[in-house]
């Protein structure tokens, strides 16, 4: 089952003191990066733990942060970058426990004929948004540059595309498919650089702000068997997409309302993780959320460097 929400109504459905049958997740349609939880619900996988999930459309991360913190829904797979900054806030109504999708590559900035490199940037006219600020702002520093050195834009995805064709800006820094978007925009300009050009990538082998899964804190506390089988069904969600993509393309082909062929090739340029190695895999996790935070930090995003940490709960996961 499949419900849409907006941020607003996902917080009405929140009844105080009480504990639903059926347990909501709350991810997008646009973003290849859910399949796991996706094809986990389609295939009985939570079902076999015991837990019914219900997929709960809400496109934006904050808003998905949003209906977890208000008991609305129990579990998102969301931008970090939009968990950090609750962090910094005070928010402990959630952990985060888990990773199961990173893109590294498909993050990049495309500048208009005449820019042929990083430094050609200087004083120039540059748009980017949310995860792409961050891989523009590491281009930069490969250069020993930063976002002062040029005319920085905090645009709009789509508008992005328009503006380069008609010359309102130099580059754009976005993620696929508008990535290629740009390039069709502009297409005798030059392609700058990609996130795995960055120091993240370097450090960490992620892209700048890979998505986070959080649970209700809630939850956790109260119900831990229900974690737990959110974790298993998940992780074995991940463990699928990995054994046999073609019929996870097919299985959730509906949710994006695309034909598995097209669903199948929207997930190859994706990374997913399952149960295979999982805890250092979120040792890297936590250390990079901790390098992303500071970033912020530095930025004046967020008003404080929380210690991520703190957030992490994975007690309820499979022991290895």
């Amino acid at each position: 089952m499949i419900r849409i929400l907006s941020g607003a109504a996902a917080l009405l459905l929140c009844v105080a003191g009480t504990r639903a049958e059926t347990l909501g997740f709350a991810g997008s349609v646009t973003w290849f990066g859910q399949v796991p939880i996706m094809v986990a619900i389609d295939k009985g996988f939570f079902k076999e733990q015991g837990v019914d999930i219900e997929y709960q459309v809400i496109l934006n991360s904050s808003d998905r942060l949003a209906s977890v913190d208000a008991g609305s829904s129990a579990f998102s797979n969301l931008g970090r970058s939009s968990v950090i900054p609750a962090m910094a806030r005070g928010d402990t109504s959630f952990f985060y426990f888990a990773n199961v999708d990173d893109s590294p590559g498909i993050e990049g900035c495309w500048a208009r004929p005449g820019i042929a490199s990083i430094k050609d940037l200087r004083g120039k006219k540059v748009a980017a948004n949310t995860s792409a600020e961050i891989t523009l702002s590491g281009l930069l520093d490969t250069q020993n540059m930063s976002e002062k050195d040029i005319d920085y834009l905090n645009l709009g995805p789509t508008e992005m595309a328009p503006a380069l064709a008609k010359g309102d800006i130099e580059a754009a820094c976005v993620w696929q498919p508008l990535l290629d978007g740009l390039k069709k925009a502009a297409p005798d300009g030059r392609l700058l650089g990609l996130d795995t050009d960055t120091t993240t990538y370097q450090k960490f082998g992620t892209m700048a702000s890979p998505d986070i899964v959080i649970i209700s804190r809630k939850l956790v506390e109260q119900h831990p068997e229900q974690a737990r089988g959110i974790a298993l069904g998940m992780l074995k969600g991940a463990d699928y997409t990995l054994s046999n993509p073609e019929d996870t393309a097919k299985t959730v082909a509906h949710y994006f309302r695309k034909t598995p062929e097209e669903v199948l090739a929207g997930m190859k340029p994706l990374k997913f993780f399952g149960t295979k190695d999982w805890q250092e895999h979120m040792k890297l996790h936590t250390a990079q959320m901790q390098y992303l935070a500071q970033w912020l930090y530095d930025n004046k995003k967020i008003p404080s460097v929380p210690d991520v940490a703190k957030w992490e709960n994975t007690n309820f996961m499979p022991k290895q």
